[in-house]
């Protein structure tokens, strides 16, 4: 019997911190998965899957949790508990909804017909996307043929971010489909190296505390935006270029 979305947020939830692999593993063997790392760095990896609409967007996360060996972190299980609406964690570390919650939705969407590309290393440097943009130009350039891109890698509800790779007709946009609203344009993530040509936003998903041994993430919200993802796919969707 298939999982319903909460198990397979769970799932992902489950799997081990210390490294991305496991991530990777659930995609790999998708039809025309193309997946490619570099020999020296572990980091510098991503996956991606086309889509087959017309017109179509980039579903975007990554699949390093802050946690990960490679940051410095033992191997060190963890559990996820269920609690008032929340998936939480055992005060050990956190439960990797940064990005695993996002990898989760991705896995939910695989087959909407619209595209999916995972990272590795975006909680330090951003280096699977950057190894993207600068040693894989095929991919680069099919991915910025696309309609524009959608990250699922944002803390709190009802909120987005488009930092440097945004226009205003995009973002009027985001905002009259989602509802959601943008309450500033600090930091970056994997958009902003991967956008070149198009524009790009990241949504949130109902994480909160990352980073700490006391993540969470409310169910409620995540499923919301997954609900709301459903809708916006759906949809004959415009062009917006940078």
């Amino acid at each position: 019997m298939p999982k319903t979305e909460k198990e397979k947020l769970r799932e992902f939830l489950e799997l081990p911190l210390w490294t991305a692999d496991l991530v990777f593993e659930n995609f790999r063997y998708e039809l025309k998965s193309i997946f490619r790392e570099d020999q020296d760095d572990p980091k510098q990896r991503f996956l991606f899957i086309e889509g087959f609409r017309r017109k179509k967007v980039v579903l975007l996360a990554h699949a390093d949790a802050y946690f990960d060996e490679y940051y410095g972190f033992p191997k060190q299980s963890h559990k996820v508990f269920e609690e008032a609406g929340f998936f939480i964690g055992d005060n050990k570390n956190g439960i990797g909804a940064d990005d695993r919650a996002g990898c989760a939705m991705l896995h939910l969407l695989k087959d909407s017909g619209h595209s999916v590309l995972i990272t590795d290393g975006e909680e330090q440097g951003k280096l699977g996307s950057k190894w993207l943009m600068d040693h894989n130009p095929d991919i680069a350039e099919k991915i910025n043929r696309h309609q524009f891109m959608i990250q699922l890698d944002l803390r709190n509800v009802n909120e987005f971010k488009c930092y440097t790779v945004g226009t205003e007709p995009f973002r009027e946009f985001i905002k009259a489909k989602t509802g959601y609203n943008e309450p500033d344009r600090d930091y970056s993530t994997d958009i902003v190296n991967l956008c070149r040509d198009i524009t790009g936003v990241n949504l949130s998903i109902g994480y909160y505390d990352e980073h700490s041994c006391h993540e969470r993430i409310n169910i409620s919200e995540w499923e919301n935006t997954l609900r709301m993802l459903k809708n916006l796919l759906s949809e004959d969707l415009p062009r917006f270029e940078i």
